[in-house]
């Protein structure tokens, strides 16, 4: 490949690292406040929220995306193609990260919270300080596990007109004729990316056990 193939291969990359972690940053945060919300067992909103969870795990990625982008136009509701590719993959992603976020939370320790509230704690200083660090210590494999599918499963988001790096693969080999090349390239990229968030994952783990104790 020569060089303005791979320049339009990182041009690619960039939409998918900003799609994806923006995506990320949203259904991360969106998950742990759905799984504090279920934890209340607020009635309605807890059958709402499971029924979410339930219909959004169980749909592919691409299906919602086109739902998002082409049903919703039906009903009033026009989407910019990024607002709608990133409301796609954030949707997917926070259905998941609450189960996590979830379980992380109903496996704390009772003990710690009543020594807490026995201290004169108050709630929201004991999520804070004692609980949150904890949870994210306890969950970040997880979490991490799920980024690096969301970032693999974005490609999906292609199919609404967006130029990410599997679209531009594509565009590559259909002008040159050679698709091994710029498979390979984008192949590279996407190791480069899950490999840069698993490091992440290690320094965060470190820091999150180093808030925990």
């Amino acid at each position: 490949m020569d060089l303005a193939a791979w320049i339009l291969l990182f041009k690619g990359a960039w939409t998918t690292i900003w799609i994806s972690g923006t995506s990320i940053a949203i259904g991360v945060t969106l998950g742990l406040l759905i799984a504090i919300i279920r934890q209340r067992s607020i009635p309605f909103v807890d059958q709402f929220l499971g029924l979410y969870i339930s219909v959004a795990r169980s749909t592919p990625l691409v299906t919602l995306v086109l739902f998002i982008f082409l049903a919703l136009p039906a009903l009033g509701v026009h989407l910019d193609k990024n607002i709608a590719a990133i409301l796609s993959l954030s949707l997917n992603t926070a259905a998941f990260n609450a189960e996590i976020w979830r379980s992380a939370i109903r496996n704390f320790s009772k003990d710690q919270r009543e020594a807490a509230y026995a201290c004169g704690m108050t709630e929201w200083t004991f999520f804070r300080s004692i609980m949150l660090p904890q949870v994210i210590s306890v969950s970040l494999p997880a979490l991490v596990n799920e980024m690096s599918f969301l970032i693999k499963g974005s490609p999906a988001v292609a199919i609404i007109g967006l130029v990410d790096l599997t679209r531009v693969t594509n565009r590559i080999s259909s002008v040159t004729y050679e698709p091994v090349y710029p498979i390979l390239g984008a192949g590279l990229i996407y190791i480069v990316i899950i490999s840069i968030l698993v490091k992440a994952q290690s320094v965060a783990e470190v820091k999150a056990r180093r808030l925990a104790l």
